[in-house]
């Protein structure tokens, strides 16, 4: 399937703003993967694709890990828009016929992050964040470094999400406490 098809078809499958959304996210990816020496099509094909299983609400998040096969955790349970991840990366595979491992653990690790990211699953962890149209107070300054420093840029979306998540009183999934730790580390402020 080439990436037209693939716009096309997730075109009928998504709402209007969350197709906005995930073209914003492929642009944006796009632009980075060309700043990080990542290969530009797997950057695509992953922002396309990140939300494809976005849609997917109520007990069909539930029927749809029961499907593939998707654990679902104390985190998961309590909040199953994280799921859409996992979901996304199965749906990319059987209905998109993506096989390359890379693309599909971008997808399944957009919405947390995860210790050992790759460029690639970076990349679009920031494209989600910082893409055109996202509306916070310090997007911009978000933008402007991820251009030049994607693992800072990555400390300050995780910062800023998992503050958030306290502020909700909730459980902050145990992947985005890895994928910040991991980020220390690959930046050299963890001592041993």
């Amino acid at each position: 399937m080439t990436i037209d098809e693939m716009r096309n078809k997730l075109e009928k499958t998504l709402s209007k703003k969350r197709f906005k959304h995930s073209l914003g996210v492929m642009y944006t990816a796009v632009d980075l993967a060309k700043i990080y020496g990542v290969d530009v099509e797997k950057a695509a094909v992953s922002g396309l694709l990140h939300d494809c299983a976005r849609e997917i609400k109520g007990a069909e998040v539930f029927k749809a890990c029961e499907k593939y096969g998707i654990e679902i955790d104390v985190f998961t349970r309590n909040q199953p828009s994280l799921l859409h991840g996992s979901i996304g990366a199965e749906i990319a595979r059987e209905e998109y016929g993506i096989k390359d491992r890379s693309v599909l653990t971008a997808i399944k690790y957009h919405t947390t992050g995860r210790a050992d990211m790759d460029m690639l699953e970076k990349i679009i962890y920031i494209a989600d964040y910082i893409e055109p149209g996202r509306s916070f107070q310090g997007v911009e300054e978000a933008r402007k470094e991820a251009f030049k420093d994607i693992d800072r840029t990555m400390l300050m979306a995780l910062d800023r999400t998992i503050n958030h998540i306290i502020e909700k009183k909730s459980y902050i999934h145990v992947d985005a406490i890895h994928a910040r730790n991991y980020i220390l580390e690959q930046m050299g402020n963890v001592k041993y």
